[in-house]
């Protein structure tokens, strides 16, 4: 009977001890997350001027997948108003684990709900993501849930923490017009500053469509780079780094949620779709917007629909005609 009892109680003790140890573990990981992402937060310094209260009536996808309106900012010295050079939208699909990314080139003319035609990126700069959602829904039938807005001095400091030494970058050109740096062409590795300048480069013949081609490469470089052994020990130093540059409507809670499913299970790629696609836009002049692409809606309506429903894993935009710079 004493022999049974002496069991029960190493039983039990043991079940304390191991209890214990895991108390430990978990007050350990959640010291050294905060502390990251502390330190990414401090890294940073003072971030952008966030507005508060914008107004963004983003739906939910019928099929269970999120979609986010991905922007990229640049506020100008003097000017109360936002630009943006990069638009975008991406899909995540919690069944599958695909990521997909379409790129809405910026001087598509097109209908913007309230106003004339303008170019798509001028809906941002009137009335900010929510007027640029409806014409994004108005033009291709494409809903978005959540938008993100990133200034470009938030990019840089997210490379230089996730990859203090560069991102391994092609050049293929020498690069220098409007983007703070020269760049010489080669395989190189590349610091935030610099790789930003690769993505937003457009003043050769290729115009914003060899920007767009720069931008999904620099997505699927930092992909890599975010999905590695050492990008997910950074991930909470990265998501404090990119805090003080970044809004969106989606909440911190949802937020880390969905970075930690997509860290978790890693997806193989990214695929990408530049609208407008393929033999459906030509150039054109506007007296009051400039050079703008004048697209066909249908066409790029069931390129998108296609892209999003799987009848198509990957569209590249390869055609001689481009955006005058």
């Amino acid at each position: 009977m004493s022999s049974r009892l002496n069991k029960k109680k190493r039983k039990v003790r043991k079940g304390r001890v191991a209890l214990f140890i895991i108390i430990i573990l978990i007050i350990g990981i959640a010291g050294f997350v905060y502390s990251q992402y502390k330190a990414g937060v401090d890294e940073a310094g003072k971030g952008i001027d966030k507005q508060e209260n914008i107004e963004f009536n983003g739906k939910k996808d019928n099929n269970g997948r999120t979609n986010f309106l991905l922007l990229g900012i640049d506020k100008r010295k003097n000017e109360t108003k936002s630009h943006t050079d990069t638009i975008m939208v991406a899909q995540y699909d919690p069944k599958s684990d695909d990521v997909k990314i379409i790129s809405l080139m910026r001087d598509m003319f097109v209908d913007v709900p309230g106003y004339k035609k303008w170019k798509i990126n001028t809906a941002f700069f009137l009335e900010g993501p929510e007027l640029l959602r409806k014409t994004i829904q108005q033009n291709f039938g494409l809903d978005v849930q959540y938008y993100v807005m990133v200034d470009f001095k938030g990019f840089e400091k997210v490379v230089d923490t996730l990859a203090p030494n560069g991102i391994k970058i092609d050049v293929e050109k020498k690069m220098s017009k409007n983007i703070g740096v020269t760049l010489e062409p080669g395989v190189q590795r590349l610091n935030g500053k610099e790789l930003l300048g690769y993505a937003r480069f457009r003043h050769d013949a290729e115009g914003d469509f060899g920007r767009v081609a720069r931008q999904q490469k620099v997505i699927s470089a930092l992909k890599n780079e975010v999905l590695s052994v050492n990008g997910i020990t950074k991930a909470p130093k990265l998501f404090g780094t990119v805090q003080p540059y970044i809004q969106t409507n989606m909440g911190a809670k949802d937020s880390i949620a969905l970075l930690a499913k997509v860290l978790l299970n890693k997806p193989d790629k990214i695929n990408t779709l530049t609208i407008p696609v393929k033999n459906s836009y030509t150039n054109g002049y506007s007296d009051y917007a400039g050079s703008v692409l004048e697209v066909d809606l249908e066409k790029n309506r069931q390129a998108i629909d296609d892209f999003l429903n799987g009848t198509s894993s990957k569209e590249t935009n390869t055609s001689d005609q481009q955006s005058n710079p």
